[in-house]
């Protein structure tokens, strides 16, 4: 599962991505510096995983990790090939989540393509580019649909509705995302790919003073996207790359705590972007490794026992959980069985974020 870095060239999005990877992707003044997407593994922050580190003492600790790809910067008429257009709208397709940079603050010396700094019109931009190339795929294949649906075909007939509805939306300017689909109308809409259905985050990128409460550019940001079903997250961009050159535990705590801020807004956007691709967490805990596993919201006790190995998903016969909390609270899994809170849990069990679990199986 990939969240894929957007915006317009100069807004801070390598910038971003070096903050976020550790991976030192070339960032300059002037468009195009970023031209093949660039991919970090990025580990995500849990604090519940330096607890259970603490109370198991293992030999090693595995976080979750999720990737992140810094995509070339896009200019207006990018879905008809200007600029990197192409190379950025089939980059941009393989992701499955969205973080959109805008930039909200002002700096004399840091150029923007359009001459100013507004982040709606910026955000307008990119929302219309990616629309005009949903609107292309969702026509040829209304094409195709429309001469089914006259033979009667009633499949073809309910496609036509379906497509002929995000069609008009489209060309209202309003993303995918934003419409309301039945489960079967979502199947229709799926087979597309369409890029503006895929979930967003608005990263507003500010300055050193705005890192705590934002400012009046995010406001305006907030108010653009509050029927989008999307989230804005702010963050001082250069504030975090200067954290991030600070080599010292203690050196980087007392910077957190000059700018008034408790964690680096980094960690953060990490999380949320976690959460932004429908991805938890659950633990598996021993001498050996305490490990943090990323499965799908709402994939059952198999499903996740999979994402160990194929086979413990082949041959499930039970997961043993303990709830992340009573374990914490009662220190040891010797201790939680003698209270009685393990429970046992067969093929149904929807696994909740921060279970602890142990599989059984069979092959």
């Amino acid at each position: 599962m990939k969240a894929g870095i957007v915006g317009l060239p100069n807004v801070g999005k390598s910038t971003l991505f070096n903050c976020l990877s550790n991976a030192k992707a070339q960032s300059a003044n002037f468009p195009f510096c970023t031209i093949e997407p660039n991919i970090g593994v990025v580990n995500v922050p849990d604090s519940r995983l330096e607890k259970l580190e603490a109370l198991v003492n293992p030999e090693r600790v595995v976080p979750a990790t999720v990737e992140i790809v810094d995509i070339a910067g896009l200019v207006k008429g990018a879905s008809k090939g200007e600029g990197l257009g192409n190379q950025f709208l089939a980059n941009i397709r393989e992701t499955d989540a969205i973080l959109h940079v805008l930039r909200c603050f002002n700096n004399d010396n840091i150029i923007h393509v359009d001459g100013s700094v507004d982040p709606i019109r910026d955000k307008e931009t990119i929302d219309i580019e990616l629309q005009l190339k949903d609107l292309e795929t969702v026509e040829k294949r209304l094409e195709r649909v429309k001469k089914l649906a006259k033979t009667g075909n009633k499949e073809a007939q309910a496609e036509f509705e379906v497509l002929d509805k995000v069609k008009t939306s489209l060309e209202q300017g309003v993303s995918v995302r934003a419409l309301n689909f039945t489960e079967k109308e979502m199947e229709f809409v799926k087979l597309l790919q369409l890029i503006t259905i895929k979930p967003v985050m608005y990263v507003c990128n500010v300055d050193e003073e705005a890192a705590v409460d934002g400012n009046e550019y995010v406001e305006k940001v907030k108010e653009a996207v509050k029927n989008e079903n999307a989230e804005v997250l702010f963050l001082a961009v250069g504030t975090e790359a200067d954290i991030n050159e600070l080599e010292d535990y203690e050196e980087r705590k007392e910077f957190l705590s000059d700018a008034g801020l408790s964690e680096p807004g980094a960690a953060k956007l990490i999380r949320s972007a976690y959460q932004l691709l429908n991805l938890q967490t659950y633990f598996t805990a021993g001498v050996k490794e305490v490990r943090a596993w990323t499965i799908n919201i709402g994939d059952t006790a198999p499903q996740a026992a999979g994402v160990i190995h194929t086979d413990f998903e082949k041959g499930f016969i039970r997961a043993e959980v303990i709830k992340y909390d009573t374990y914490v609270a009662l220190g040891s899994e010797a201790k939680v069985k003698e209270a009685g809170k393990l429970s046992v849990e067969g093929k149904e069990y929807i696994v909740q974020d921060g279970d602890m679990m142990n599989f059984r199986f069979n092959v």
